[in-house]
């Protein structure tokens, strides 16, 4: 019995972390169905009086070309640094070569470097070989900062594989890239759906390289979130409606793929 009130007393604290964590997104979601005339500090937590869509039809109209120019650049970059570490996984985990005790950390030393740390000569280097301003530009700094984490992953996944199974590979005939193709790939699903949701939402919310390596025209939807905000009169329904329709991407890869995420981020923390 005492057993059993200690569990509804957790379920009891957990619902209320729950509600405190989500009263930001009620917020959001109550002022973005709001009209602009209506939205006041004191009546802030109130239900709107009437529910006023067009924020989301306007938000729509301002933000769509950045919203696609985000989508381009999560997914290219998120399946460029995925595959990139995989490969590097693959290659630390399972093929032994001289100096590879020293690679791997510094690789992984690229984890620790703050992006504020190596902003100018990035933006000197992208100006200078004609990649400042354009998508490709960007998603080239992301695919690089992202392999640290994406090569210490699926080096780790790699790692739980047996090298027998590559040995009977290797007697079979199957070389470097036959071994990974035939073998090691297909066992990898665990570890790209964690690479993909970690490097999807850190490329879709960053902002630092967004704001400083593009343009206008090539900006994402951070960059436009924010813009959308600012001023000193602002119609705060159409940021919110802005936030939530930035929100639904990621939102829908946790959706998806957010159950196979803690087993294949303790893929291969465990031995024996």
């Amino acid at each position: 019995m005492k057993r059993r009130s200690w569990r509804w007393l957790i379920y009891l604290l957990l619902g209320l972390a729950t509600l405190f964590f989500l009263l930001p997104v009620y917020l959001v979601v109550i002022t973005a169905f709001k009209d602009p005339a209506t939205i006041r500090l004191a009546t802030a937590w109130q239900l709107p009086e009437t529910w006023h869509w067009q924020s989301f039809v306007v938000a729509w109209e301002t933000l769509a070309p950045k919203l696609r120019n985000s989508l381009i650049l999560a997914v290219s970059a998120t399946t460029l640094s995925a595959m990139l570490g995989s490969l590097n996984g693959y290659v630390l985990s399972k093929w032994r070569f001289r100096g590879a005790n020293i690679v791997f950390p510094l690789m992984l030393f690229g984890m620790f470097i703050p992006y504020q740390s190596i902003l100018i000569p990035l933006f000197q280097f992208m100006s200078n070989t004609g990649l400042h301003g354009s998508l490709q530009g960007l998603i080239l700094a992301h695919v690089v900062y992202g392999l640290p984490i994406t090569t210490l992953i699926f080096r780790n996944f790699y790692a739980e594989i047996p090298d027998e199974m590559l040995e009977a590979g290797k007697i079979d005939g199957a070389g470097f890239f036959g071994l990974y193709w035939r073998i090691v790939f297909p066992l990898s699903i665990s570890g790209f759906v964690v690479v993909i949701i970690w490097q999807f939402t850190q490329i879709w919310n960053e902002f630092l390289f967004a704001v400083t390596l593009t343009t206008p025209a090539t900006q994402p939807i951070t960059v436009a979130l924010a813009g959308l905000a600012g001023g000193e009169a602002v119609r705060w329904n159409l940021p919110m409606a802005g936030a939530i329709l930035g929100a639904l991407p990621t939102l829908i890869i946790y959706i998806v793929l957010g159950r196979y995420f803690i087993r294949g981020l303790l893929a291969g923390s465990v031995k024996g």
